[in-house]
């Protein structure tokens, strides 16, 4: 029999959205020392040129992950939905659809990228000395494409079916068995070849690879609600409705994420004009930055799953509960680790910069004006998880553009002759705040609320408009499918 995945529409909310997002957190933490460790092997035993290939290469990789983004937050949304409403038959229907997509879509890039490698870096500026490493660098990562898109994809599901720890055990065993492929494979320790950078992308290859077939191999196992079968090879045929919505509100959302990264290169090129201090001080600050913003980016996540499985049972009053339990961890989160970095910045940005350095001062006074904007980068973050979790994606997207395009980079560039370098510091808290505040109108006066994933005909049970009060709260009627044990800015 199987087990049932976790039923996000009854329970304590604050309790379940904290048990939901802890998994995703532990994977973005995970994955990002991943690359630490791996950034290490490359960099130090192998020289700078090799740190650039793989700089250069990853950035191209990062690039396609994040360009997909969107379209697997749709596939969470769509199965959510449907899990909510208890149409696993659905759910099911999504799930073959938009898993044909996304393999034929990491089929064409990988073939694409194994024949424009060398192109796609030049076309970066890629340094000539380090050239040739990146290019075999890249080519072995285009051939991992298929088994990331599809791990990253199986994870995105998953969680719309409610369960947030199986993504989470799977990718650590990846990581786990990706830092140690890497040395064996760079050096040819043991059996293994020696194949220098090119090894730190076949051990990428190889544990996303050995991850899937092991995450594959548990969900049938375990006969999940969304495993499909030989038996199921009908609903691998894509249905055009849940492509077009897949494409249609999966683009705004990823589009977010490169607005984001040209925004933060943006920022980078305006604080290299202020000299290798600051810059440096900026690039330590960013290291810590980067897991500063994790909960709100994991609890965002899961808010927008639990909204989605509410959306689609059409417990209104537990969507606006998430959203605010959303903000509340968010602030207990966010606030939990800015603390310690305030109180403590001079040793903890200390470790990415030498004894002595002049950069030490001044990245403790960005820190100090820049740090808290994440707290407010929070509150706009799960705000739009939980507006998306209906179809409304644009909205979200014009916040992003007018907070960043409209407020961060004109105050960042325009007050520069007045306040220097601090004009770029205080943009973030400034833009920030802007955003959250534009977010909250939105969420408390925008028709957020009658948007749709998909129409009615469609199956998606997605109600045509909010009713007056939130109806009575539905009956449990037991969980359904199987049991079931996570976004870089």
């Amino acid at each position: 029999m199987t087990p049932p995945p976790r039923d996000l529409t009854t329970g304590p909310i604050g309790r379940n959205l904290l048990l939901f997002a802890l998994p995703i957190l532990g994977g973005n933490v995970a994955q990002s020392l991943n690359g630490s460790v791996n950034a290490v092997w490359i960099g130090r035993f192998l020289g700078e040129d090799a740190l650039t290939a793989a700089a250069n290469a990853n950035n191209i990789m990062f690039f396609l992950i994040g360009s997909v983004f969107g379209i697997g937050m749709a596939a969470t949304i769509l199965i959510g939905q449907s899990m909510g409403a208890r149409d696993t038959a659905q759910a099911r229907r999504v799930m073959g659809s938009s898993a044909t997509f996304f393999i034929g879509l990491s089929v064409l890039i990988a073939a694409a990228g194994w024949w424009l490698a060398r192109h796609l870096l030049h076309w970066m500026g890629t340094p000539p000395a380090a050239l040739p490493l990146a290019e075999a660098y890249l080519r072995v990562i285009f051939l991992a494409m298929p088994a990331l898109y599809a791990f990253a994809f199986l994870s995105a599901a998953l969680r719309g079916a409610g369960d947030s720890r199986t993504p989470f055990r799977f990718l650590v065993l990846a990581v786990a068995m990706d830092v140690a492929f890497n040395p064996l494979l760079i050096f040819g320790i043991g059996p293994f070849p020696r194949l220098g950078i090119a090894g730190s992308a076949w051990a990428t290859l190889l544990s996303q690879g050995l991850a899937l077939a092991g995450l594959l191999l548990y969900l049938r196992h375990r006969r999940h609600v969304l495993w499909l079968g030989r038996k199921d090879a009908a609903l691998l045929r894509p249905d055009l409705r849940i492509v077009r919505a897949l494409v249609v509100k999966g683009v705004p959302m990823g589009l977010q994420m490169v607005l984001i990264s040209l925004a933060m290169i943006a920022m980078m090129t305006m604080v290299n004009g202020f000299g290798t201090a600051t810059a440096a001080a900026y690039g330590a600050a960013l290291q810590l930055w980067t897991y500063v913003q994790m909960p709100a980016m994991a609890i965002g996540a899961a808010c927008s799953s639990m909204a989605a499985q509410n959306v689609g049972a059409r417990r209104w009053d537990r969507v606006e509960s998430t959203a605010w339990t959303g903000v509340l961890c968010n602030f207990l989160l966010t606030g939990a680790l800015i603390a310690p970095l305030i109180l403590l910045d001079r040793w903890t940005l200390a470790l990415f910069l030498p004894a002595g350095s002049e950069s030490v001062e001044i990245a403790r006074h960005l820190n100090h004006i820049a740090v808290w904007s994440f707290l407010f980068f929070g509150v706009t973050f799960v705000l739009s998880g939980v507006i998306r979790s209906t179809g409304a994606v644009i909205p979200p997207l014009l916040i992003l553009v007018a907070s960043l395009w409209g407020i961060r980079v004109p105050f960042a560039e325009l007050l520069q002759p007045r306040l220097d370098a601090d004009a770029i510091w205080w943009s973030f808290p400034v833009s920030a705040i802007c955003a959250m505040l534009m977010s909250l109108a939105y969420y408390r006066w925008g028709r957020w609320r009658q948007a749709r994933m998909l129409a009615p005909a469609d199956g998606v049970a997605v109600p045509a408009e909010v009713p007056a009060q939130p109806p009575a709260p539905v009956a449990d009627t037991g969980d359904i499918g199987g049991s079931l044990g996570s976004g870089r800015a």
